[in-house]
């Protein structure tokens, strides 16, 4: 007897969920349209500040502000900024492995002992002015 009673509860729990299950399809569409909605909001957010920063669509042409000193943007060992920061976004297919950031440099021209010193160089330099970090993050961003 207490079967045929877990049988019915059983077929009672189903028509609940069958009869509630429109209801929630229709709350996670409406979860994923203003996901998507956020999603391209903040796409459009990215590409103004990008633009903002002189960053082309498609370039890489990163302009630097006139806030920094010349000689903040001098190349340091024969690599400028926007060359340091292609090479340092170069290690993310390398599962940002910090090793092969003599490889990558050396791919893009700069031996061994260039980029050590062009490595320390820029980190100093990004560290001491903030107009020059920034514009490291838009060369980064650009690479």
């Amino acid at each position: 007897m207490g079967m045929f009673k877990d049988l019915k509860k059983s077929v009672t729990d189903m028509k609940d969920m069958t009869a509630a299950a429109p209801g929630m399809i229709q709350q996670a569409n409406q979860l994923r349209d203003g996901a998507a909605m956020q999603q391209a909001a903040a796409q459009q957010q990215a590409e103004a500040m990008m633009a903002q920063a002189g960053v082309a669509a498609g370039g890489n042409a990163v302009q630097a502000p006139s806030s920094i000193p010349a000689e903040m943007l001098v190349p340091i060992a024969g690599v400028s900024i926007e060359l340091y920061a292609s090479i340092s976004k170069g290690i993310a297919a390398y599962n940002y492995d910090q090793a092969m950031l003599p490889s990558i440099a050396l791919s893009k021209g700069v031996d061994a002992a260039s980029w050590q010193s062009a490595m320390d160089g820029w980190n100093e330099r990004i560290k001491a002015n903030a107009a020059v970090a920034q514009h490291f993050n838009r060369s980064y961003q650009a690479a």
